[in-house]
């Protein structure tokens, strides 16, 4: 009995040499486990009353997790002298468009597959605009992500790929645009977009040093706390400095700012441990060549 053989282009567990990767084989699970869980919800009637409403949103917010979660390769290769992570990326990277436009095809089935309703509502609805615009543009970077297209567009490629940078506001825009009145999900992973961002601002030298985390950490909350703040006097008049006095109370869960800076922290304390780890794999002779502060 012959075994089953896939084409190169399909076998992603499989890493650029064809060998079965691990870590590509689980992370391929994982990324699927999302869909599975809201399909099984749906199949079980275990979604109330609009079970499509309720897809929809949870395609919607997971598309947003895994466009941060491809952001987040690079820094985990660099911050946690990861360097196997970078297999991950374009998988990653490929699952954000695929569950962004699992969304608008719900979108469409949502709207009896009427293409006349389904283009005027997105003309229409701002929020929508902006949404498929970003739909779009992580469409594009999905298609242009393999080997291929990367040696075809040569140094037009990686310019192509800063289209990333675009698409996050806006998915982050829409998402805060049909979250509606409570923003509290939303404003979180913008705060972790911010740490994102902020790092890629960081100068490169200081890019992968664990000392430059903390204040990263404090940054990205700050940022955090200024986004819900403002976005809460514009949308619904609330002064920010209430807004702003809000984060100091724990009597009802941190609030988004504190966790992002939480998460941050945890960050710095993981990648210290890891950074002490491999100083002690060295030995007493070879310590100093692998520095606290190394880049990675």
């Amino acid at each position: 009995m012959t075994a089953i053989s896939f084409p190169p282009a399909l076998a992603v567990w499989r890493d650029h040499g064809g060998r079965f990767s691990p870590l590509k084989a689980v992370t391929l699970l994982l990324v699927v486990c999302p869909a599975a869980e809201l399909a099984v919800r749906w199949a079980l009637h275990d979604l109330g009353g609009r079970p499509v409403t309720e897809v929809l949103h949870g395609l919607g917010d997971w598309t947003i997790r895994f466009l941060l979660l491809t952001l987040a390769v690079t820094p985990a290769r660099a911050v946690l002298d990861w360097s196997g992570v970078v297999k991950l990326r374009r998988m990653l990277g490929v699952t954000t468009a695929c569950y962004a436009g699992a969304h608008l095809v719900l979108y469409c089935i949502d709207k009896k597959w009427n293409p006349l309703t389904v283009a005027s509502e997105i003309a229409l609805r701002f929020y929508l605009a902006i949404g498929f615009a970003a739909l779009l543009m992580l469409g594009v970077l999905a298609v242009t992500s393999t080997d291929g297209w990367q040696k075809r567009l040569g140094w037009r490629w990686k310019r192509l790929h800063r289209l990333v940078f675009l698409a996050l506001p806006l998915a982050l825009w829409h998402y805060f645009l049909q979250s509606k009145s409570d923003v509290t999900e939303p404003v979180f992973v913008a705060g972790l977009a911010c740490w994102l961002v902020l790092w890629r601002l960081a100068p490169r030298r200081w890019q992968g040093r664990v000392a430059v985390l903390p204040p990263l950490a404090l940054l990205a909350g700050l940022a955090t706390a200024g986004i819900e703040a403002a976005w809460y006097a514009l949308a619904t008049g609330v002064h920010a400095l209430a807004v702003l006095q809000a984060n100091l109370d724990v009597s009802f869960g941190p609030r988004p700012a504190v966790t992002v800076a939480l998460y941050g922290l945890a960050l710095f304390v993981v990648a210290w441990l890891r950074r002490m780890r491999a100083r002690g794999r060295c030995g007493p002779k070879r310590r100093a060549a692998v520095p606290l502060e190394s880049a990675g």
